[in-house]
């Protein structure tokens, strides 16, 4: 389960955020997972709190954002919505499409005292 390292990873950006932005106690942890990120949001949920706990984000709340995937395809240059990765492109049928949302998993929004 690779998603408890993420957080672990998760909870090291928040503490070394804290020094330099000057905050004690994170409430709120919004994050954005793509949808070909290979992260499960349910398992992210399952080990948020044993993660964060003794840290200055033990009972924050955690949400998650789901990020649908978006191509560009390498022919026509149109972006396009993608369910799967290998999506072809929906305007001129182009197996060659570039994934350019829906890879990644980011912090996208903290509230903090």
């Amino acid at each position: 389960m690779h998603e408890l390292s993420l957080l672990e990873s998760v909870r090291e950006i928040l503490e070394k955020n804290a020094l330099s932005q000057r905050f004690s106690r994170v409430t709120k942890v919004t994050l954005e997972i793509g949808r070909f990120s290979n992260v499960e949001p349910d398992a992210l949920r399952f080990c948020f709190d044993v993660v964060m706990k003794d840290s200055l984000a033990e009972n924050a709340e955690l949400i998650i954002s789901e990020l649908n995937g978006l191509g560009i395809c390498q022919q026509c240059q149109q972006q396009s919505e993608m369910k799967t990765l290998y999506d072809t492109c929906v305007y001129c049928g182009s197996p060659f499409v570039k994934v350019i949302q829906g890879s990644e998993m980011k912090i996208k929004d903290l509230i903090v005292i």
